[in-house]
């Protein structure tokens, strides 16, 4: 049975505006802000830890040889994460398809509908994409946008990796039908 069609962004207009805002954003990072490189926003979650562990244990903060050397501290990467949440907080406001759920109707079907086990499986499954992610030194939106817009050998190499997983992930999360 296939889904019904549901109203949204058309795919084409939100790709000419993604295309848009990746160059807009690589000339702000590389002209603006005079970075050699552009965008890459996946340590910033390990700062923002860092910021978080610093209020609990300043000490630990300090004597990391990784914190010292990332400068924990609120900067451009970090507001970017921000404006991508309010971006699609955004989006999905004006599109009217903003909705709360603490279990999504595919993942119940397939699981049941445990809060606890959906938490423990977004929670697993958030520690495993950045674990990818900063193994493949990049998310799949950097290597995917600005990665392949640079023609980027790493990014020929890690997108294919992750849409492999992405479909495995899906054959397990959906089944197969």
């Amino acid at each position: 049975m296939l889904p019904k069609p549901q109203d949204g962004w058309s795919p084409y207009i939100a790709g000419a505006l993604v295309g848009l805002l990746a160059i807009a954003s690589a000339l702000a990072t590389t002209k603006l802000l005079g970075k050699t490189n552009y965008l890459g926003a996946s340590t910033t979650f390990v700062r923002a830890a860092g910021l978080v562990e610093n209020v609990v244990s300043p000490e630990h903060v300090a004597s990391n040889e990784y914190f010292r050397k990332e400068k924990v501290k609120v900067e451009w990467q970090f507001m970017l994460i921000l404006g991508v949440f309010f971006g699609a907080l955004l989006s999905s406001l004006t599109d009217k398809s903003f909705k709360l759920e603490s279990v999504p109707p595919t993942w119940e079907r397939r699981f049941g509908p445990s809060i606890g086990k959906r938490a423990l499986g977004a929670f697993v499954g958030g520690v495993i994409a950045m674990v990818g992610a900063r193994m493949a030194d990049g998310c799949p939106s950097g290597h995917g946008l600005s990665g392949m817009m640079q023609l980027s050998a790493s990014a020929f190499l890690a997108l294919p990796m992750f849409f492999l997983f992405g479909i495995i992930v899906a054959h397990v999360i959906y089944g197969r039908r």
